[in-house]
């Protein structure tokens, strides 16, 4: 992959949305979207049962400059970056194992390889107007497969928070939150919530697409509230606009033909899609839990 993505539309004066939070400026195409307060990381929001900036988790005792399995508390179970790239034996892209970083407590140093995540955004990326889908985020430089891109940063709430948000929406409004549910050993099931829509990151002008270029991987860096990082799936060449699909999973056909016959009976709120591909599902994935009976 090579060359670069040259656009020669105006950009606003407002060089950076970001405004210096990230590694990398991130321009807007065009207008400027509606006014959010800018955050690179989660922050807690009402009813979060846990502060995600709080540090909880011990560090590796590791001195050396590479931090390995088999001494690295931080890797019990195996290596996560190779050259920067998410290792994934999946092929469909759905990462089942869990994802830790070392962490500030770590004695390793910043140049440890399992440290992705924490460095914030490193790509070219840009917002723009997209049409029917409202505002979109694309890729100014091409971006090889398995690497980080950035996370999908905002607040986080308890459930009843999140509920209430959801059915305060109008039809035609935007729905940003996204909840996580991973089950554990032992039938445990820790759910997590997030709102970008007030206070959140570039995550928040991610696109739903049912042929997407990018999956989602909880990663835990300080604590054990995730941090919700989005990798490539493929190669993705210069100018494209980058996707994931709003359900969670990847590419996973029973789910599509699922929603193709649930598409004219589901709920109210349910929104069409507007992604192009060949696959398309017809509509949005929605949370039907979030959603009074």
């Amino acid at each position: 992959m090579d060359g670069a993505y040259h656009c020669n539309e105006h950009l606003t004066g407002a060089s950076d949305l970001c405004q210096g939070l990230e590694a990398q400026p991130v321009p807007v195409l065009g207008k400027q979207p509606p006014l959010f307060q800018y955050t690179p990381e989660n922050v807690a929001g009402v009813g979060a049962d846990l502060d995600p900036m709080e540090i909880s988790f011990p560090g590796c005792d590791c001195r050396a400059t590479v931090c390995l399995p088999d001494s690295c508390t931080c890797l019990p179970h195996g290596t996560n970056y190779n050259e920067l790239r998410l290792i994934n034996e999946k092929s469909e892209m759905r990462y089942a194992r869990p994802i830790f970083e070392c962490n500030i407590m770590c004695k390793c140093g910043d140049t440890c390889p399992n440290r992705v995540v924490q460095q914030g955004l490193q790509l070219q990326l840009q917002v723009f107007q997209t049409g029917q889908k409202g505002w979109g985020l694309r890729t100014l430089e091409c971006i090889c497969k398995g690497q980080f891109v950035c996370e999908y940063a905002g607040e986080i709430l308890g459930f009843r928070e999140a509920c209430r948000r959801i059915q305060l929406q109008k039809p035609c409004d935007s729905n940003y939150i996204i909840a996580l549910r991973e089950h554990f050993h032992g039938g445990q099931l820790l759910e997590t919530f997030v709102d970008p829509m007030h206070v959140g990151n570039i995550g928040r002008f991610l696109n739903h697409s049912c042929e997407p270029n990018l999956f989602m991987v909880p990663v835990r860096i300080h604590s054990m509230v995730p941090r919700l990082a989005l990798y490539t799936a493929r190669d993705v060449a210069a100018g494209e606009e980058l996707s994931y699909d709003y359900s969670g999973v990847f590419h996973n056909p029973s789910t599509a033909g699922k929603d193709s016959e649930n598409a004219e009976g589901g709920h109210e709120q349910r929104k069409r899609c507007y992604c192009g591909s060949s696959s398309c599902r017809g509509f949005l994935p929605y949370d039907a839990s979030l959603y009074p009976a």
